[in-house]
C-alpha cells in the first residue's frame, strides 16, 4: 500500500489534517513530516515496536541514540534527563531551533530538541507525547528537504507524509553531546560551533 501524502500550506496551516497525522502516530504508525532543518520521521517515544520500526526502515545501527523532539522543555524532567546547569543557556538562546542535545536519562541517552517550525510543533502537541524524529533518510545517506525525497526512499513503509515544500534551512541540526565533560560536538549542522563556543565562553 502507498503511503498516503497530505499536503499543508505553512502559510496557512489546517489543523484537521494535523490531527489526522497525529491520529496515526497515536495509533503506532509513522509519518514523515517538515522541521525547519529536514523532512524527519516521527513516532510515538513510549511506543516500542514503532521506534524498532524506524530503526528497521531506516536501517540505523540498534546501538544509536535515540533522536526525541519535544514542544515544552518540561519534557526534559518528564524524561528524567540529566541536564547540566550550563544546558539551560543552551535552551534559552537556541530552542526552539536547529540545535540537538544529547542527554543521559536512567535507561538510555536521548538526543533532543524543540524544532522551530509551526507544522512539526503542532504535530507533536496534537499527538501529545514526544516524539521519536530521526531524518527521513536511510542511515549514512543525506537527509531529505522535500516530500519527494521522503516518499522516493520510504513510500508504502510510512503511513503518512505531511508535504509543505521545501525546509528552509535544508541542513541537519547541530548535535552537542552534553553526557560528556567538555562537551562535544557529535556532528556540525545549522548552529556553528562559534555561536555554541560564544555563548559558552
Amino acid at each position: 500500500m502507498n503511503t498516503e501524502v497530505i499536503r499543508i500550506d505553512p502559510e496557512n496551516i489546517e489543523l484537521d489534517k494535523i490531527e489526522q497525522a497525529a491520529q496515526v502516530i497515536k495509533r503506532g504508525g509513522i509519518v514523515g513530516f517538515p522541521t525547519e532543518t529536514v523532512y524527519g520521521l516521527a513516532a510515538d517515544f513510549f511506543n516500542q515496536q514503532a521506534v524498532e520500526r524506524i530503526f528497521t526502515i531506516k536501517k540505523r545501527p540498534a546501538d544509536k541514540y535515540l533522536t526525541v523532539q519535544i514542544s515544552d522543555i518540561a519534557y526534559l524532567e518528564k524524561l528524567n534527563c540529566q541536564v547540566p546547569d550550563y544546558a539551560y543557556k543552551l535552551i534559552s538562546k537556541f530552542w526552539p531551533g536547529p540545535l540537538t542535545l544529547v542527554l543521559k536519562r536512567a535507561e538510555e541517552t536521548l538526543g533532543l530538541r524543540i524544532p522551530d517550525n509551526q507544522i512539526a510543533q503542532s504535530l507533536i502537541k496534537q499527538s501529545s507525547t514526544c516524539i521519536v524524529a530521526p531524518s527521513a533518510n536511510l542511515s549514512g545517506e543525506p537527509p531529505a528537504q522535500t516530500a519527494e525525497e521522503v516518499v522516493r526512499v520510504f513510500n508504502g513503509l510510512i503511513e503518512m507524509l505531511i508535504d509543505a515544500g521545501k525546509t528552509a534551512l535544508g541542513i541537519a541540526s547541530t548535535v552537542l553531546d552534553l553526557t560528556v565533560s567538555p562537551y562535544r560536538i557529535l556532528r556540525k549542522g545549522a548552529i556553528s560551533q562559534e555561536q555554541i563556543e560564544g555563548l559558552l565562553r
